[in-house]
């Protein structure tokens, strides 16, 4: 499992575009047959995904230990019919569902309805200090929340799973957005979140399309280039938002001490730079 490290803000002004990459890209994990995940020294979060095509995958042990023995895990499957087994119990997961799995969990496993459409599971990561039920959430329970405008070509519903007010967790936040078509730009206006942190996970860009991944100080902004079922970390003092040449969607989870949807530091755009 690879580590990344991102830097501070003061690192990062003096950063080539193939270092801010290596630093906040999650690139490569989705492969057929695998599960591949990366640990990120930013709340110590584990980010990665899993793709069982003929037989099911195991979410593997993190030293020496049951995955989740001191973690809790948001998962999104972004592909088709599948099925995440906790513990011998089986949650089939639809496209855009997603589970929830509590601290203390022993044995995980993804599966594909459909060998010709597996499954494409996301997931991430959080360690957890109190243990939070097992719950399955689907797409018709989460209240859509309709933000932006057709004029500002940002306009977007955004779904909310595991938060405040929806599934119980100890410290994990995880959803996801979708934008119109038409609308490119996300997270307008840009802000941070001093008290937590992020990570975006970009899906359904066709062929060579790619979203400009805008992060960094709002004085001091860099971009990363992503492109489909690729990630970008987002630390809490880094401003957020992106540019697509088409709509998209993304899953962001997020991380911290607080876990308040709401609680955000704008960044307004006359003060980018």
């Amino acid at each position: 499992m690879k580590t990344r490290i991102p830097p501070d803000p003061v690192r990062l002004s003096g950063m080539s575009t193939r270092e801010v990459r290596e630093a906040f890209l999650l690139d490569g994990l989705f492969a057929a047959g695998e599960v591949r995940m990366e640990y990120v020294l930013v709340e110590r979060a584990i980010a990665g995904a899993a793709v069982p095509a003929t037989a099911p995958l195991a979410l593997p042990a993190v030293s020496d230990a049951p995955f989740c023995a001191r973690r809790e895990v948001g998962v999104m499957n972004l592909g088709g019919e599948g099925v995440v087994t906790v513990d011998g119990v089986a949650f089939p997961l639809a496209p855009r569902d997603a589970l929830y799995i509590g601290r203390g969990s022993r044995a995980v496993e993804f599966a594909s309805r459909e060998a010709g459409a597996p499954a494409r599971f996301w997931f991430v990561s959080y360690p957890a200090h109190r243990d939070c039920p097992t719950t399955p959430v689907h797409q018709a329970e989460a209240e859509p929340v309709r933000l932006g405008s057709r004029e500002q070509s940002n306009e977007r519903t955004i779904y909310k799973y595991i938060h405040e007010g929806g599934v119980e967790s100890c410290q994990l936040v995880m959803g996801w957005t979708e934008l119109e078509k038409g609308s490119v730009w996300n997270t307008m206006p840009p802000h941070t979140h001093l008290r937590r942190s992020e990570i975006y996970l970009y899906f359904g860009l066709p062929g060579d399309a790619c979203v400009f991944h805008f992060l960094g100080r709002p004085d001091e902004t860099r971009h990363v280039v992503v492109r489909n079922e690729e990630a970008v970390i987002s630390p809490s003092w880094s401003m957020h938002a992106g540019a697509g040449l088409t709509n998209y969607g993304f899953v962001w989870s997020m991380g911290g001490e607080n876990q308040e949807f709401g609680d955000m530091q704008a960044a307004p755009l006359d003060a980018l730079r």
